[in-house]
């Protein structure tokens, strides 16, 4: 295992590598129960897609630590489980077997973009400053779901967000928040772990008498697999012409998504090569492709890859074994997925929150002194958390950055597939 994933290279070893697994682990198990929660308002067995999640999740990121090599978790994207459920099958009035076809045939597009490159050509265009904005962006937003999991912001008709007052479970997540923090000063190894345990722990008495409801809730034990949804899918009738649209937005929605999550995290994590490109970058994005394929198959929406494997990261993760790690401890929720219960959101809360402090590094390197970089970078940063979507963030720091440099005469700036890019995010916008 140490030569195979170069332990070495990285400066870490299989201690690191594990607790870095179960640390992304923990920061995206949420995904099990969230998942099938929202897809099942379609009519699907919610004990089918939460069967579904799990396959996928489990394959995904194994084949990501295995075959890519990278650190990175992949998922049913939120986001894209959302716009399948209301808008395309509630919205559009399209059956969930056809709408699970649309999934499949976006993958293989996916799949045949990265075999001939292009996508990789794609993140190689995407300019060095809106890289250093997207990772920052996405610590921002990771910091931001944090903060609402933990009842910390809330939504207020007058100013959209606003503090959520002290009550137990805002104190309960201040103490966890405190606690993880300064176990992550002392560079305690596992702290991110261990601030998840304590979290859950102290919210167990704090939480259980407000809002009549505990927050750390105990529903059993074992739940046997539904397979249900393997092969429901509808591959024929989701080649309609009428599924087109459907299709593309599906497609472009997941590639601006998975691109700027990856582009974002290697930043980040300084996984990058000499040139300053993310990692075995083909090969991860053939993973993130082939997890949208098999998603259809097993009936959930697109598998994507997950900003919150920032959290093992930090933790010291650097090669493919974290995402192994953090794949095999899906499989056993096929059978004990009542145990998730257990461990509530904001027991998760903290480390998102610091999550978003470690992936700040890169904003220093944004040159805010030349504005003509600065402000597409600050549009792609601030937009990422403040419309809740890593696509919005990256589209418009594409499309102002050529619109400058275009209007400032710095041809030399923008390249072919710079200007590819703007017309697919244009169009991702119109869809």
């Amino acid at each position: 295992m140490e030569s195979y994933f170069k332990f070495k290279d990285y400066n870490t070893n299989m201690k690191t590598e594990i607790i870095a697994g179960i640390t992304t682990f923990l920061a995206t198990m949420y995904i099990i129960v969230v998942n099938p929660g929202i897809l099942s308002a379609t009519g699907m067995s919610f004990s089918g897609v939460l069967t579904a999640t799990v396959i996928v999740s489990a394959f995904s990121s194994i084949m990501m630590g295995l075959y890519a090599k990278n650190p990175i978790v992949l998922a049913p994207g939120m986001g894209l489980n959302a716009f399948f459920t209301y808008t395309v099958v509630m919205g559009m009035g399209i059956k969930w077997e056809v709408a699970l076809g649309a999934v499949f045939w976006s993958g293989i597009v996916f799949l045949i973009l990265s075999i001939f490159n292009i996508r990789t050509l794609i993140v190689k265009a995407i300019p060095k400053q809106i890289r250093f904005a997207v990772s920052a962006g996405i610590g921002l937003f990771i910091t931001l779901i944090g903060f609402i999991n933990a009842g910390f912001i809330v939504d207020n008709p007058a100013t959209l967000v606003s503090f959520g007052g002290l009550n137990p479970v805002t104190i309960t997540f201040m103490a966890g928040l405190f606690f993880t923090a300064i176990l992550v000063i002392k560079r305690v190894k596992g702290a991110l772990i261990a601030g998840i345990v304590f979290t859950t722990i102290i919210a167990i008495p704090i939480g259980r008498f407000y809002g009549n409801e505990a927050m750390v809730n105990w529903q059993g034990i074992f739940s046997s697999p539904d397979f249900s949804l393997l092969f429901a899918v509808d591959l024929a009738n989701s080649l309609s012409l009428a599924i087109v649209p459907v299709i593309f937005a599906f497609l472009f929605t997941d590639m601006f998504d998975s691109l700027s999550t990856f582009v974002g995290v290697a930043e980040a994590a300084n996984l990058v090569d000499k040139d300053g490109e993310p990692l075995h970058i083909k090969e991860s994005l053939i993973v993130d492709a082939v997890s949208t394929t098999i998603s259809g198959i097993f009936g959930t929406s697109s598998g994507t890859s997950y900003i919150e494997s920032a959290s093992g990261i930090e933790e010291g993760g650097r090669t493919g074994m974290t995402a192994v790690v953090a794949g095999l401890l899906f499989l056993p929720f096929m059978f004990f997925s009542p145990l998730l219960s257990v461990v509530p959101a904001i027991a998760t809360a903290p480390a998102l929150v610091l999550v978003g402090v470690f992936m700040m590094k890169p904003v220093t390197k944004i040159n805010w002194v030349k504005f003509d970089d600065a402000i597409p970078a600050f549009l792609a940063l601030i937009l990422i958390p403040t419309t809740y979507s890593i696509t919005q963030g990256i589209v418009w720091g594409f499309i102002s950055w050529t619109i400058i440099k275009l209007a400032l005469g710095k041809y030399e700036e923008i390249t072919p597939m710079l200007i590819f890019i703007d017309v697919l995010a244009i169009l991702a916008l119109i869809v």
